[in-house]
């Protein structure tokens, strides 16, 4: 077989990049160097990957389905490296995936608490979207997940963690709970649309919305207005004087959950009693 590393990494960046030119840019080869990766990938396979326009590139269907492929055996190439190289003092490498929304208030406790108690412990943090923390959880590229999804496959453990209390937040203490112009709608899950939506039926829909907490706050903090915001992501804003928690208005609970590979959970056991101080919210509602 003549696959390597190096075509598989060409083809991502290709993808990354949306062209062969940007892609010879970023690998700092030559675009006939790409050209040549992009074709011995190609044949190997067996099929096109790539379809090149005038504007840039993108995948054929074959190259959709070999995307998902590549980025795991690279990303497992690298985790090899990494893994190997590490110093004789740590003992063991523990890989955390977190959803961007869980990772001020949760991960960051966990992940200080792993590195404070167990200083033989190599860490290392990927923030990803609920499909691709599946994706590296069943690929065994991360080894357990900070997440509001607790589907399982394959040989996996979920521990409930304390629900995300999502509470209506603004820039101004005297907005209205009801009927805010400048309202932004924060997507956090089915059951919370369901239920915004029967709490506020009769509003009018947002003018803005962002597809989650951390790039709904920001642009709060940015440009002002009012959001359902999980209270461990905002508080430290409620406590500056930033941002107010408004009363009156209803609280949502969001499901949160630690998954683990099998391994990871037989490994170690200290874990477990470990999540009970720390990975919760500090200050409930």
């Amino acid at each position: 077989m003549n696959l390597n590393l190096n075509t598989l990494q060409t083809f991502l960046a290709i993808v990354e990049t949306g062209s062969l030119v940007r892609a010879s840019k970023a690998l700092h080869v030559t675009q006939s160097t790409v050209t040549a990766r992009l074709k011995s990938l190609e044949e190997e396979v067996g099929q096109a990957l790539i379809y090149r326009h005038k504007s840039g590139a993108r995948l054929t269907a074959s190259g959709v389905r070999l995307k998902r492929y590549a980025e795991t055996m690279t990303g497992l190439w690298r985790q090899a490296k990494q893994e190997t190289a590490l110093p004789e003092t740590v003992s063991v490498v523990c890989n955390i995936g977190c959803d961007p929304d869980l990772w001020p208030h949760r991960g960051q406790a966990l992940f200080d608490a792993i590195r404070q108690r167990h200083p033989d412990t190599a860490l290392s943090v990927w923030q990803g979207d609920q499909e691709r923390l599946e994706q590296w959880l069943n690929n065994g590229l991360i080894d357990m997940a900070l997440t509001y999804r607790s589907t399982l496959r394959g040989e996996q453990t979920v521990h409930a963690l304390p629900d995300d209390q999502l509470v209506l937040v603004s820039t101004r203490a005297s907005s209205p709970v009801r009927f805010d112009p400048d309202y932004v709608f924060v997507e956090a899950g089915d059951d919370f649309g369901q239920q915004h939506a029967a709490a506020f039926a009769d509003a009018d829909t947002a003018r803005m919305s962002f597809g989650n907490g951390t790039l709904g706050l920001e642009y709060l903090l940015r440009h002002g207005g009012s959001a359902y915001i999980a209270h461990g992501l905002a508080e430290p804003h409620i406590a500056s004087g930033e941002l107010h928690q408004l009363t009156g208005a209803p609280v949502f609970a969001r499901s949160a959950y630690l998954v683990l590979n099998q391994h990871s959970d037989d490994q170690w056991v200290w874990l477990t009693p470990l999540l009970g101080s720390v990975v919760s919210d500090s200050d409930p509602v």
